[in-house]
């Protein structure tokens, strides 16, 4: 695996203002003298600064910093024994260089130190700054040593496990998981028709789910274009005429079960051409026989699809006897040839027998057991296996009925036919064997062939694949040069001579490894939700599977606290924990299928506005104070956002509209871009020497509102504007941009509401109306405490409001004008504590930082079937999958994240000329993307 490089210095979020980044400690948050370490500290933040004011706020989406979060938790322990510094300097130096570390971090010195520490007799002395919260005011030996000990040996983990072995691990185990996959699938076979057909489980009670893939539940609209002029028939006994009707239904929920029970019954849907037939033959005799024998003399008359199946007539009739049964194989024998000849030409299902619930049933049938239930079946499959010379037979054994059935048949009637929930589970499976390869529908991955790779794939393949093999070059070349430039031994002084290398990394090495890496992890990308190397299982929602984990990640949020660097209103450590939690539950809520439950889904709701409200802040905030209206700082901000997506909409094939919140926060960062840059250009410094600019500005927000309220209200001056060519290309989806129109409207007012907000806030920062200081109320007490009131009384109303919606539709209407009042409770009681507002959870500001590839990354990758599925990489076990496969997850979206912050150094460099010829190359690479996007649409069409 390529080594990573670290981000450079300047890597900022995409979204938000450049600003300080320094090491997070808890030294910040300890009492007593500054700790010997803090030096150090200050002279590594150094490193980090930026050019420019620290404006303190970001946007919606952000990257990953040059620190990761998970060294920044064990820095406590460094920080601990720099105070021992003195205690350790002896050993230090009678060892050497022993630890591999040195002495920023190896592991015998670190024992050494704590060794060293524990001989010193216990004394009352104030705690060292960086010692954990606890035992900042303890004057008591013992519980010093307690907390050092801990801080070293939590050293020691982060030393030992960094984000570099955790993206190792995560290495390994995708290629292990990939080898296993591909192994069981050559062994097992790679047809989901057969598992389909065969095998799968009970989700809750009604729900089927096939074993390794999804079943997609028919629409009447989808069955009937699916069905179009085809024949169906079904041919057998009463059990058989239950499935009938479970079919039928599907494409005609009105279809009523009446007539002769034992006769046939016919079924066309004149308009799309569906004939359904069921023939009563509940015997396999010659009358079946001379049946079947007909279809294949007669191609005309030839069903496309033949369900057949019976057994329990011959036991009933015949009083279960042997004679009966060796009657039955002799009438399969003569009948299988024909079987197998119009599977040659259509499919044909034989459904096996259900078992029977022999204490419901009644005298008559009595004879109908379990036992011989099992003899028929096996009879079944054996001669009907064995009726082709072929390794393989052509007539498919429906067998999964037999396992739906052990599970719901003590719920049957009489003990012999099945509930109505059980037929409509079977008769929905033979849908999706039979119109899953047709209509292809994205939740339905058995019975599909892998899609087959576009033009523009294919280029991308072969981009990413001259990248890895150009890096390969680049890197054996580099090490031979290093080998010849290693120091050697001078013989005759027996000093080594050293020669003058230069180690600064190249643009080109850089990039060309962020491809190579890139085109890897692409990879991944395609086997997970394109290939059929991995499984894939249908969502289902139960309370426990998303209040559960949600409970989890709260525990480890407030587990892993730290203060703040400054305490400022959505200070940038604050923000960075709102997106990491915000992140986290809409993952639980996609993962866990929630959004069939309205409370949940309203409330995930508000966090997608969440993360709009924050762009309108983050974006107004930074233009407003520092007036940089750049074209360097839109391209980091477009690139950051959208480099991700683009490579992903050519790797997996699919529309950029698909990522809908990106095409979102993008479309909002320019209005507020052109809002703001539009003549006049007003901004704080201007706006301080006259109040006159504050109202100009208030007049720009009011035309904005106006022109948001209009395309609002009139959807086809929207779709007008964004049919157009080649803005249509980028923002429809099926054919049309009612779908962007629907998302845009559904939060039109937020990003507005960030913007004021910001304004707001601002403007009484300036006039210094606010406390801010550590530990103080943002107002008076009585002011505070009435707004915390009020913040909590609407924060529970619209909660309770959420939660009595009668349908998503009334909900959606009202959503975009009441959203932003959980969000400004949230930010009210957030903020006006002071003590809450000097910390933070470093655990949610890690996942906060790579939120924006943790959003799309989980389409493919921790999700499947583009978030209609689950990806399972280990099945059997739903608990260690989900662990496993969030872990590559993780370390993936922080990978690209990196990737994302060395390319946009390269890619968008600061020189206005350099940066101009780059959108030339640019420009010029969508135009040649949007041709080969159209002449891939002509031939699909």
């Amino acid at each position: 695996m390529p080594l990573t490089l670290p981000p450079p210095a300047g890597a900022h979020d995409p979204v938000t203002p450049e600003g300080h980044q320094e090491p997070v400690t808890p030294g910040h948050r300890a009492s007593g003298p500054p700790s010997q370490a803090q030096p150090l500290l200050r002279q590594e933040a150094k490193g980090e600064e930026e050019e420019g004011e620290e404006t303190g706020v970001q946007g919606a989406w952000g990257t990953a910093t040059a620190e990761p979060g998970w060294r920044a938790w064990g820095k406590a322990a460094e920080a601990a024994a720099a105070e021992e510094g003195q205690v350790e300097a002896r050993g230090a130096a009678a060892a050497g260089s022993g630890s591999p570390a040195g002495g920023a971090g190896g592991g015998r010195g670190s024992w050494r130190r704590l060794l060293a520490w524990l001989r010193r007799p216990p004394q009352c002395c104030p705690c060292a700054a960086p010692l954990p919260r606890s035992a900042a005011h303890c004057c008591h030996g013992g519980t010093k040593m307690a907390a050092l000990a801990y801080n070293l040996g939590k050293r020691e983990i982060n030393h030992y496990f960094s984000v570099r072995s955790a993206k190792v691990l995560a290495l390994v185990a995708v290629l292990l998981l990939a080898a296993c996959h591909l192994a069981s699938r050559r062994y097992r076979g790679n047809d989901s028709c057969e598992y389909l057909l065969s095998s799968g489980r009970f989700l809750g009670e009604k729900v089927w789910q096939p074993h390794s893939c999804m079943m997609h539940k028919y629409k009447i609209s989808e069955a009937k274009n699916c069905l179009v002029d085809k024949h169906i028939a079904f041919i057998g006994d009463s059990r058989i005429r239950q499935l009938f009707y479970s079919f039928v239904k599907i494409i005609n929920p009105q279809f009523k079960e009446e007539g002769n029970k034992h006769g046939n019954i016919p079924f066309e849907d004149k308009i799309s051409s569906v004939k359904v037939d069921f023939l009563w033959h509940p015997e396999v005799n010659g009358s079946m026989k001379q049946c079947i024998k007909v279809w294949t003399e007669d191609s005309v008359a030839k069903p496309h699809v033949i369900v057949a199946g019976a057994a329990t007539w011959s036991i009933k009739i015949h009083n279960g006897s042997n004679e009966a049964l060796s009657q039955y194989k002799m009438n399969i024998t003569s009948i299988a040839p024909l079987l197998e000849k119009l599977a040659k030409t259509s499919d044909v299902y034989w459904v096996l027998q259900d078992p029977v619930y022999e204490d419901l049933l009644s005298e008559n049938r009595k004879m109908i057991t379990n036992e011989k239930i099992d003899a028929y079946n096996e009879a079944a499959v054996s001669i009907l296996n064995s009726s082709t010379r072929n390794s393989k037979s052509n007539v498919k054994m429906f067998s999964v009925s037999k396992l739906i059935a052990q599970e719901t048949i003590t719920e049957s009637l009489d003990g012999l036919h099945l509930p109505e929930s059980s037929r409509e589970t079977s008769a929905m499976i033979l849908m999706n064997v039979y119109c899953n390869k047709i209509l292809k529908p994205v939740d339905g991955s058995c019975c599909q062939p892998r899609p087959p790779l576009t033009l523009i794939q294919k280029l991308a393949a072969c981009f990413f694949t001259l990248s890895i093999i150009g890096y390969l070059i680049f890197y054996i070349i580099h090490r031979n040069t290093h080998r010849k430039n290693k120091p050697c031994t001078d013989l005759e002084s027996g000093e080594e001579k050293k020669n003058i290398i230069n180690t600064s990394v190249s643009p080109l090495e850089i990039l060309l490894q962020s491809f190579c890496k890139l085109g890897l992890i692409m990879a991944y990308f395609y086997m997970c939700d394109r290939a059929n190397l991995f499984m894939k299982e249908n969502k289902f929602y139960t309370h426990s599977t998303f209040f559960i984990p949600i409970i989890y990640i709260l525990v480890l949020g407030v587990f892993y606290n730290e203060n703040t660097k400054e305490t400022k209103v959505l200070n940038r450590e604050q923000t960075d924990e709102w997106k990491g939690w915000m992140q986290l539950v809409i993952l639980i809520y996609h993962i866990s299928g929630a959004s069939t439950f309205l409370p949940v889904y309203m409330h995930i709701r508000v966090l997608v506005a969440a993360y709009l409200f924050q762009t309108g802040y983050g974006h107004f905030s930074y233009f407003w104070i520092k007036g940089d209206f750049g074209i360097h700082r839109v391209c980091q901000v477009l690139f950051r956002l959208n480099f991700l997506v683009v490579v992903l909409c050519i790797v997996m094939d699919r529309p950029y509209q698909f990522y809908y919140f990106v095409p979102l926060v993008t479309v909002w960062f320019m209005v507020i871009y052109v809002t703001l840059a539009l003549w006049p250009q007003i901004i704080q410094k201007k706006a301080n020497g006259n109040c006159f600019w504050h109202f100009g500005l208030l007049l720009k927000l009011a035309f904005l509102l106006l022109c948001i309220c209009f395309l609002a209200y009139s959807q086809g001056a929207f779709e007008k504007i964004f049919s157009l060519w080649p803005l249509s290309k980028c923002f429809e989806l099926k054919g049309n941009v009612y779908e962007w129109w629907f998302r845009w409207r559904l939060d039109r007012y937020v990003v507005f509401h960030g913007m004021l907000f910001a304004f707001i806030y601002l403007a009484l920062q300036k006039r210094q109306v606010l406390s801010e200081g550590k530990g103080e109320p943002l107002f008076s007490n009585k002011i505070s405490n009435f707004l915390l009131f009020i913040s909590v009384v609407s924060f529970l109303t619209y909660s309770i409001w959420a939660s009595s919606c009668k349908n998503k539709a009334e909900c959606n209407e009202l959503h975009p004008s009441v959203s932003v009042v959980q969000i400004l409770a949230f930010i009210l009681i957030r903020n006006i504590p002071g003590y809450a507002r000097s910390v933070y959870s470093s655990f949610f500001a890690w996942f906060g930082k790579i939120s924006l590839e943790l959003f799309i990354c989980q389409y493919h990758i921790w999700l499947a079937a583009d978030t209609r599925g689950i990806l399972v990489l280990i099945p059997g076990n739903p608990m260690l999958n989900i662990i496993v496969s969030t872990f590559i997850f993780v370390c993936v979206a922080h990978e690209i994240s990196q990737i994302t912050n060395d390319l946009a150094q390269i890619i968008i460099p600061k020189d206005n000329s350099s940066l101009l010829k780059r959108l030339a190359c640019i420009a010029a690479f969508f135009c040649g993307l949007l041709i080969l996007s159209s002449i891939q649409d002509k031939s699909r069409h």
